[in-house]
């Protein structure tokens, strides 16, 4: 294995062609840089350089060790730029699970701004039913999540990212569809589509309690695990349903979102585990 400081000396002497020129560009004395070239040539087998008292040619074994020694010094740098980056979280890979609610509203801008902060960065996101978030994260099968927030997990840190009202989701064929703004009361009697305890429980627990505040309990019909799935059921005119305001992006044809009176706030949360020591996690969490 070569060293790579005598391919630095022997850069520095072909580029100056001058054993005196060269040692003062290295800060060094001649005889100790011209002994190193003595033995990287001991080294490769073969003359580099024909001396002279005032000048230094290249052989055509020089030529060619010159050209591949400035390539290797160059990937060194390189290398070492690329770890240094690594190290502190500039490049490497991230790993952030979101739940669908979470791709309408804060995944797009959160990717489009960390892209733009940290192009190094490989973000890799992935949408993921909300109950199996905080596992994956503790498992460490992802950095990140962001996800309603649910019973704290042991081992896990959060942060509330957003807090935004619940409005109503009806078909566009129902009876109150041309409503402005409807009350919780108005909603009684009506066929509930809900996501089921298991994934969202602190999203279902929410409406329960408003609803049971507007003075009745919830008819239950479907019992879902995603959003889209809520809206699409929605859209077939089998059920109503209270979902994050966010989802109004979903833009399904046949379901009109309506402001909810005195709507309850669900918060979303980023997760994640302290134990985590990727760098890039660290950046992410200061953009966030």
């Amino acid at each position: 294995m070569i060293d790579i400081k005598p391919l630095r000396y022997f850069v520095t002497l072909a580029e100056t062609r001058h054993f005196g020129r060269a040692a003062a560009r290295l800060n060094l004395s001649q005889p100790p840089l011209s002994r190193q070239l003595v033995a990287l040539e001991a080294n490769l087998g073969v003359t580099l350089i024909e001396r002279s008292p005032r000048s230094v040619t290249l052989t055509a074994a020089g030529e060619r060790f010159y050209a591949d020694a400035k390539a290797i010094l160059a990937s060194v740098e390189q290398a070492v730029s690329n770890a240094q980056a690594a190290a502190h979280g500039d490049a490497g890979k991230l790993s952030i699970g979101f739940t669908m609610c979470s791709a309408y509203s804060v995944v797009p801008g959160y990717a489009r701004v960390f892209g733009v902060a940290y192009p190094e960065v490989a973000l890799n996101l992935r949408e993921v039913v909300s109950n199996d978030l905080a596992a994956q994260v503790l498992a460490g099968q992802i950095d990140a999540a962001i996800m309603f927030p649910n019973v704290p997990d042991k081992g896990l840190a959060t942060r509330t990212i957003l807090s935004e009202p619940l409005c109503v989701a009806l078909s566009r064929s129902h009876p109150r569809a041309r409503t402005r703004r409807l009350k919780i009361g108005q909603l009684a009697g009506e066929p509930f589509v809900l996501a089921s305890e298991d994934v969202a429980p602190s999203l279902r627990a929410t409406i329960l309690e408003h609803c049971r505040l507007g003075g009745f309990e919830p008819d239950i019909r479907f019992e879902v695990q995603l959003q889209q799935t809520v809206l699409s059921l929605v859209d077939e005119g089998v059920g109503v349903a209270l979902v994050p305001s966010s989802m109004r992006k979903a833009q399904l044809a046949g379901v009109v979102f309506r402001p909810l009176v005195d709507a309850p706030l669900i918060e979303q949360v980023l997760a994640w585990s302290p134990a985590n020591r990727n760098p890039c996690l660290a950046r992410f969490l200061e953009l966030a």
